[in-house]
Protein backbone atom coordinates (compact mmCIF):
# COMPACT_ATOMS: atom_id res chain seq x y z
CA UNK A 1 0.00 0.00 0.00
CA UNK A 2 1.69 3.14 -0.85
CA UNK A 3 1.64 6.48 1.12
CA UNK A 4 -0.74 9.38 0.63
CA UNK A 5 0.56 12.37 -1.60
CA UNK A 6 2.16 14.86 0.28
CA UNK A 7 -0.40 17.42 -0.67
CA UNK A 8 -3.21 15.28 -0.11
CA UNK A 9 -2.17 15.15 3.46
CA UNK A 10 -1.66 18.62 3.62
CA UNK A 11 -5.34 19.31 2.13
CA UNK A 12 -6.92 16.66 4.83
CA UNK A 13 -5.20 18.13 7.71
CA UNK A 14 -5.71 21.87 6.51
CA UNK A 15 -8.25 22.84 4.11
CA UNK A 16 -11.02 23.01 6.52
CA UNK A 17 -8.63 25.71 8.51
CA UNK A 18 -7.12 27.33 5.22
CA UNK A 19 -11.10 27.71 3.45
CA UNK A 20 -12.11 29.67 7.38
CA UNK A 21 -9.03 31.96 6.85
CA UNK A 22 -9.92 32.77 3.49
CA UNK A 23 -13.49 33.34 3.89
CA UNK A 24 -12.92 35.74 6.52
CA UNK A 25 -10.48 37.41 4.35
CA UNK A 26 -12.65 37.56 1.50
CA UNK A 27 -15.79 37.51 3.10
CA UNK A 28 -17.29 35.44 0.72
CA UNK A 29 -17.46 31.70 1.25
CA UNK A 30 -17.56 30.80 -2.33
CA UNK A 31 -14.76 33.06 -3.55
CA UNK A 32 -12.21 31.11 -0.47
CA UNK A 33 -13.29 28.00 -1.62
CA UNK A 34 -11.92 28.39 -5.35
CA UNK A 35 -8.50 30.06 -4.13
CA UNK A 36 -8.60 27.26 -1.43
CA UNK A 37 -8.45 25.03 -4.27
CA UNK A 38 -6.43 27.06 -5.82
CA UNK A 39 -4.17 27.07 -3.47
CA UNK A 40 -3.40 23.32 -3.37
CA UNK A 41 -3.61 23.33 -7.02
CA UNK A 42 -0.40 25.69 -6.92
CA UNK A 43 1.21 23.50 -4.76
CA UNK A 44 0.72 20.25 -7.04
CA UNK A 45 1.86 22.30 -9.54
CA UNK A 46 4.94 23.10 -7.97
CA UNK A 47 8.16 21.36 -9.56
CA UNK A 48 10.46 22.34 -6.81
CA UNK A 49 10.22 20.08 -3.46
CA UNK A 50 8.41 22.05 -0.94
CA UNK A 51 9.42 21.14 2.78
CA UNK A 52 6.06 21.58 4.68
CA UNK A 53 8.15 22.63 7.97
CA UNK A 54 5.01 24.63 8.80
CA UNK A 55 2.64 24.14 6.35
CA UNK A 56 -0.42 26.49 7.59
CA UNK A 57 2.54 29.62 6.91
CA UNK A 58 3.05 27.72 3.28
CA UNK A 59 -0.41 27.19 2.34
CA UNK A 60 -1.12 31.23 3.82
CA UNK A 61 1.92 32.65 1.99
CA UNK A 62 0.38 30.73 -1.49
CA UNK A 63 -3.29 31.91 -0.49
CA UNK A 64 -2.22 35.31 -0.01
CA UNK A 65 -0.35 35.41 -2.99
CA UNK A 66 -3.87 34.79 -4.31
CA UNK A 67 -5.86 36.74 -2.89
CA UNK A 68 -3.77 39.87 -4.05
CA UNK A 69 -4.21 38.52 -7.45
CA UNK A 70 -7.87 38.36 -7.04
CA UNK A 71 -7.83 42.02 -5.61
CA UNK A 72 -5.64 43.29 -8.36
CA UNK A 73 -7.90 41.11 -10.91
CA UNK A 74 -10.95 42.72 -9.55
CA UNK A 75 -9.44 46.42 -9.60
CA UNK A 76 -8.52 46.11 -13.25
CA UNK A 77 -11.92 44.45 -14.32
CA UNK A 78 -14.00 47.16 -12.39
CA UNK A 79 -12.16 49.94 -14.10
CA UNK A 80 -12.53 48.78 -17.35
CA UNK A 81 -16.19 47.71 -16.83
CA UNK A 82 -16.50 51.26 -15.76
CA UNK A 83 -14.65 52.94 -18.94
CA UNK A 84 -17.04 50.65 -20.90
CA UNK A 85 -20.15 51.75 -19.39
CA UNK A 86 -19.41 54.69 -20.79
CA UNK A 87 -19.69 53.92 -24.07
CA UNK A 88 -22.82 54.11 -25.85
CA UNK A 89 -24.25 50.56 -25.70
CA UNK A 90 -24.28 50.10 -29.31
CA UNK A 91 -20.46 50.31 -29.00
CA UNK A 92 -20.08 47.80 -26.19
CA UNK A 93 -18.14 44.56 -27.00
CA UNK A 94 -19.96 40.69 -26.72
CA UNK A 95 -19.93 39.47 -23.11
CA UNK A 96 -17.04 37.52 -24.64
CA UNK A 97 -15.12 40.06 -26.14
CA UNK A 98 -15.49 41.81 -22.32
CA UNK A 99 -13.88 38.47 -21.35
CA UNK A 100 -10.81 38.36 -23.48
CA UNK A 101 -10.41 42.10 -22.68
CA UNK A 102 -10.38 41.38 -19.13
CA UNK A 103 -7.93 39.06 -19.48
CA UNK A 104 -5.73 40.52 -21.57
CA UNK A 105 -5.96 43.63 -19.06
CA UNK A 106 -4.93 41.55 -16.31
CA UNK A 107 -2.23 39.84 -17.65
CA UNK A 108 -0.68 43.05 -19.13
CA UNK A 109 -1.06 44.75 -15.44
CA UNK A 110 0.72 41.54 -13.71
CA UNK A 111 3.53 41.99 -16.55
CA UNK A 112 4.30 46.02 -15.84
CA UNK A 113 3.99 45.39 -12.17
CA UNK A 114 7.18 43.11 -12.58
CA UNK A 115 8.55 45.58 -14.82
CA UNK A 116 11.94 47.61 -13.43
CA UNK A 117 10.21 51.00 -12.40
CA UNK A 118 12.25 53.15 -14.28
CA UNK A 119 10.73 51.07 -16.77
CA UNK A 120 7.63 50.59 -16.13
CA UNK A 121 8.05 54.43 -16.01
CA UNK A 122 9.44 55.32 -19.54
CA UNK A 123 7.07 52.51 -21.39
CA UNK A 124 3.79 53.90 -19.98
CA UNK A 125 5.07 57.33 -20.93
CA UNK A 126 5.80 56.33 -24.35
CA UNK A 127 2.22 54.32 -24.52
CA UNK A 128 -0.12 56.56 -22.71
CA UNK A 129 1.13 60.19 -23.11
CA UNK A 130 2.44 59.34 -26.37
CA UNK A 131 6.02 61.19 -25.93
CA UNK A 132 8.79 59.88 -27.92
CA UNK A 133 12.02 58.48 -27.01
CA UNK A 134 13.50 61.95 -27.22
CA UNK A 135 10.82 63.88 -24.85
CA UNK A 136 11.22 60.58 -22.31
CA UNK A 137 14.98 61.02 -22.69
CA UNK A 138 14.69 65.50 -21.13
CA UNK A 139 11.87 64.51 -19.00
CA UNK A 140 14.22 61.46 -17.57
CA UNK A 141 17.30 63.16 -17.80
CA UNK A 142 18.27 59.73 -19.53
CA UNK A 143 20.19 59.04 -22.70
CA UNK A 144 17.76 57.92 -25.46
CA UNK A 145 19.55 55.18 -26.13
CA UNK A 146 18.63 53.62 -22.93
CA UNK A 147 14.86 55.08 -23.32
CA UNK A 148 15.21 53.07 -26.30
CA UNK A 149 16.26 49.71 -24.25
CA UNK A 150 13.90 50.51 -21.40
CA UNK A 151 10.88 50.79 -23.99
CA UNK A 152 12.14 47.38 -25.79
CA UNK A 153 12.64 45.47 -22.71
CA UNK A 154 8.90 46.29 -21.95
CA UNK A 155 7.30 45.58 -25.61
CA UNK A 156 9.07 42.12 -25.37
CA UNK A 157 7.95 41.71 -21.91
CA UNK A 158 4.44 42.28 -23.60
CA UNK A 159 4.94 39.96 -26.20
CA UNK A 160 5.61 37.68 -23.88
CA UNK A 161 2.47 37.93 -21.60
CA UNK A 162 0.41 37.57 -24.54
Amino acid sequence: MSAAHPVAELYIAHHSWLHAWLRKKLGCTHRAADLAHDTFVRLLSDRRERQAQEPRALLTHIAKCLVIDHWRRQEVEQTYLTMLSQLPEQHAPSPESQCLIIETLVRVDAMLIGLPGRTREMFLMAQLDGLTLQQISEQTGTPVITVRRHIHKALLACMQAL
